[in-house]
């Protein structure tokens, strides 16, 4: 467990509780971590520039339809 909180935190949610603000705050935070992950891998030349454009599209089209989903905007 421990590992899991080192490799992959998450920030306290300050916003308005809700059930679905903080679904879409956690997925929010995902994408945020995955976005990270891909730039270290495009910056350390483990993949190329079109292929992180390619898989930050598609972590954008996720959480878009993440956001009309859960909160209906």
């Amino acid at each position: 467990m421990l590992a899991t909180k080192l490799m992959f935190p998450q920030s306290r949610y300050y916003g308005k509780f809700t059930p679905e603000n903080l679904m879409f705050n956690s997925n929010l935070q995902e994408f945020s971590h995955r976005i990270s992950i891909i730039c270290a891998l495009e910056t350390g030349g483990k993949i190329s520039s079109a292929e992180a454009y390619t898989q930050i599209e598609e972590l954008w089209q996720q959480l878009a339809r993440s956001h009309r989903e859960i909160l209906g905007n």
